[in-house]
């Protein structure tokens, strides 16, 4: 089925992951626990019709007109030029004249419900119709087996029609979980769900669990309910996504850095920069950055632990001056929140800036802030795993920092190891020598090519950073308890530039 047989969802995100929206003229379940956006997912689909001149008709039984316009001015939208069929209350079913409740004389009720449905859609002709909820429809049919053959029979009513029917689930009620019936009655199902976690916002997620005749992309996709709508971030595949490139090295304008990688780090390919905090693992990628954005490519910085304004001022006192290069829209920088942003939101960002703003070098500051984004780590590890493959097939240079647990001595790496998917791999260390601490780097893994296999000193001032001459006098650096084995009178290490 081609995209121009598909009938948009008025939800960019959705039609992405419906490969542009659902096959018209059928009807879908749209299912998910209260509060999981289905009022507003609905709403978005009828708005969309609106848009296209289209006839739409919002049938409630769950909610009363007044509380879906509420809804509707929350998001800064208007529900002119929509029909609104509420049947939220029983005098609106049955008349005033009438004091059954919903739960007495439910064959009549059901009927009735059924016969003025009916001759709605009769009277407005419309092409779109959101059937909210289907909750109250079981609990007016009581019994399980005239319930369904209610649902059949309005599938067969809207079927010669010609109209894109959405009915919504909140799966509460007499329900199975079991109950597989509405599942195999609907053209499609996408479910919501909501999930709360320990600790942060509550995350909703999004999964199409069937859809006759036409593909899309399977799997759960995160979801966020904004101002404005619902945004459905869809499931990131790297095998979709590959641009032609040239795998020159990436310059860092320091050339003894450059000689230290084999020549500097190749485009495409994704850095892992581990050690402990304060060994210069965030400069490094901030000196990368300077010097791409000096030569007009565009980069992005994620920062999960450091507040923009404190970077900033640390960029500034090493003579990294990163304002003009945020002014010119070369270099943006995003604080993610980890409490609030889900991994799957992170990476359709991620996504977005690579293939809107052609972004060419992204550094995601730290691994240990993305950790905390999601406590499933073998999910975790795949989804980056997924993340860094598009970004490689993107040409893109990725910097990931990592710190590592403890100072001195041995170092764990921490519950989220991607040594083995990084292509290349950066290890800061501390030593001591003259009674002052000192920085070390080395390169220890580069799949792009050859590189030194000595242990450079690295050291920091207010020019920026310094590599200096092997560390050949020193043994046991990368252990962190380092012991001098060469001649004192020989030994050259660097000093400031300060001066």
């Amino acid at each position: 089925m081609s995209l121009s047989e598909r009938c948009s969802t008025g939800n960019p995100g959705l039609d992405v992951v419906l490969h542009g929206g659902l096959p018209p003229g059928h009807l879908y379940l749209l299912e998910g626990q209260p509060g999981s956006g289905k009022t507003t997912l609905s709403l978005q689909f009828l708005l969309d019709g609106r848009r296209q001149g289209e006839r739409c008709l919002y049938i409630t039984l769950s909610e009363t007109g007044e509380e879906l316009i509420k809804v509707a001015a929350s998001h800064g939208w208007s529900l002119e030029g929509i029909e609104l069929f509420d049947l939220s209350s029983v005098e609106t079913v049955l008349g005033n004249d009438r004091n059954q409740s919903v739960l007495h004389s439910w064959e009549v009720e059901l009927g009735e419900t059924i016969r003025l449905i009916q001759e709605k859609i009769e009277h407005i002709a419309p092409r779109r119709v959101v059937f909210d909820s289907l909750s109250e429809l079981r609990l007016l049919a009581q019994d399980p087996l005239r319930y369904r053959r209610q649902v059949l029979a309005l599938k067969q009513f809207f079927s010669p029609r010609n109209i894109t029917v959405i009915l919504t689930d909140d799966l509460t009620g007499e329900r199975s979980v079991h109950d597989t019936h509405l599942h195999s009655l609907s053209h499609g199902v996408i479910s919501l769900e909501r999930v709360t976690l320990e600790f942060g916002a509550a995350r909703r997620r999004l999964q199409v669990q069937k859809l006759r005749g036409a593909t899309y992309i399977g799997g759960y996709h995160d979801v966020t309910i904004q101002t404005g709508g619902i945004e459905i971030y869809p499931r990131l595949i790297a095998a979709e996504h590959h641009v032609a490139f040239s795998n020159d090295p990436v310059p860092s304008g320091i050339s003894q850095l450059d000689a230290l990688v084999g020549g500097g780090i190749r485009r495409g390919t994704s850095t892992l920069l581990t050690g402990p905090a304060g060994t210069g693992k965030t400069t490094l990628a901030l000196q990368y950055i300077a010097a791409a954005c000096a030569r007009g490519e565009c980069c992005h910085l994620y920062e999960f632990d450091e507040r923009i304004g404190t970077l900033f001022n640390r960029a500034q006192s090493m003579g990294i001056d990163l304002e003009p290069h945020v002014q010119a829209g070369l270099l943006s920088i995003l604080q993610v929140d980890p409490a609030e942003m889900s991994p799957g939101e992170f990476a359709w960002r991620v996504s977005q800036g690579v293939q809107e703003k052609g972004c060419k070098i992204v550094v995601i500051d730290s691994l240990n802030g993305y950790l905390a984004a999601m406590p499933e780590e073998k999910q975790l590890l795949l989804q980056m795993h997924e993340l860094l493959a598009f970004l490689n097939q993107s040409g893109v240079t990725t910097f990931l920092i990592n710190p590592q647990f403890g100072l001195v001595g041995s170092m764990d790496t921490g519950p989220l190891n991607v040594s083995y998917i990084a292509d290349a791999v950066v290890l800061f260390r501390f030593f001591e020598a003259g009674g002052r601490i000192r920085k070390a780097i080395s390169v220890i893994k580069n799949r792009s090519g050859k590189h030194e296999e000595t242990i450079r000193e690295l050291r920091i001032d207010s020019r920026g950073l310094q590599v200096g001459e092997p560390l050949t006098d020193f043994q046991g650096v990368l252990t962190g308890t380092p012991e001098f084995v060469g001649n004192v009178a020989a030994r050259s290490l660097l000093e400031g530039r300060d001066a």
